[in-house]
């Protein structure tokens, strides 16, 4: 059988629309992932549909709204899907496709459109530096899934974190070092999306990569001051902390009114980039008494970042 290479960049996925009623069947179909939330079916299905898909998707739908484009619509599948626009330039002699986990383009679609190719090695990248059992976890229960009881399944290779990559550090450095030139900031913080602290307790490695990805960022811009935090709570569990919004209001009163913040998990923006930290924390920080508030924005389409992308493919 002649050798057929297939590259699959995977996101989470967003709405296909910024109403009420497409965020609804997001939410339903992200918050119903038991990697997601570990609960057991029989307590939080009632909750679920009960008392937060009733209400939720209202208030979502408006902060998706505030970020839509009228241009090309959702900032995270535009740029997943202009990833793998460029990364299908970069190599030419594979096939590249991108999926969602919670939306379409569904994981399962596109790896039957790999089977139908009969690509024979096919390379995953999940798109998330680190990984946690709510991300990298719940993708690869779902390519398992796909393959089990299938009379054939190719040479699998998937990237289950990256951000103790060196060329990916050097990389995300470089940017954060290009914007303290050209502005003063008291300091720098690394923004993670949070997690329950139950699921670190029970083996998740997500915040030892986060704290080994901010020790390595430290590293290589020694001059900078760096502060971690996290972001995106939900719900009534405890969940890791420094939280985001609670330390930026605390800064100014510190001393620290001018600062950079990098989404550090995230390599596309998305409704937690441009709305969370572009909008709702900004507002927090500047009504706090803060005086400067800068987003990195995420790789995105960048050049580099493609570049990446192509030589972990070996494409």
């Amino acid at each position: 059988m002649n050798q057929k290479q297939g590259i699959l960049l995977i996101n989470l996925g967003t709405p296909a629309t910024p109403e009420p009623q497409s965020v609804r069947r997001y939410l339903r179909a992200f918050l119903g992932d038991k990697r997601v939330i570990t609960l057991s079916p029989i307590l939080w299905r009632p909750i679920l549909e009960l008392f937060i898909l009733p209400r939720r998707p209202y208030t979502s739908a408006k902060m998706y709204q505030s970020i839509w484009s009228a241009e090309y619509g959702s900032p995270l599948e535009y740029y997943t899907k202009r990833q793998a626009e460029l990364l299908q330039k970069k190599c030419p002699e594979a096939k590249v496709r991108y999926a969602f986990s919670y939306s379409d383009p569904q994981l399962t679609t596109a790896l039957a459109a790999f089977a139908a190719e009969e690509i024979t090695d096919l390379t995953l990248i999940p798109l998330y530096p680190q990984y946690s059992t709510t991300t990298v976890g719940s993708v690869s229960d779902e390519i398992m899934r796909f393959y089990q009881g299938k009379n054939y399944q190719p040479n699998l290779k998937m990237l289950t974190s990256f951000s103790e990559r060196s060329e990916y550090l050097e990389l995300l450095a470089t940017k954060i070092e290009e914007q303290t030139k050209k502005a003063d900031y008291d300091c720098v913080i690394l923004s993670y999306h949070g997690i329950p602290q139950s699921y670190v307790k029970k083996g998740d490695p997500y915040e030892k990569q986060c704290c080994l990805m901010t020790k390595m960022l430290k590293e290589r811009l020694p001059e900078l001051t760096f502060l971690q935090c996290y972001q995106s709570k939900f719900g009534p569990a405890k969940w890791l902390e420094p939280a985001l919004d609670k330390t930026l209001q605390a800064l100014p009163e510190k001393g620290y009114k001018k600062v950079l913040v990098v989404s550090a998990s995230f390599v596309s923006d998305c409704l937690e980039t441009l709305f969370e930290l572009e909008i709702e924390n900004r507002q927090k920080f500047m009504a706090a008494g803060g005086k400067k508030f800068d987003v990195l924005a995420c790789l995105n389409d960048d050049a580099s970042w493609i570049e990446l992308l192509a030589k972990w493919s070996k494409c």
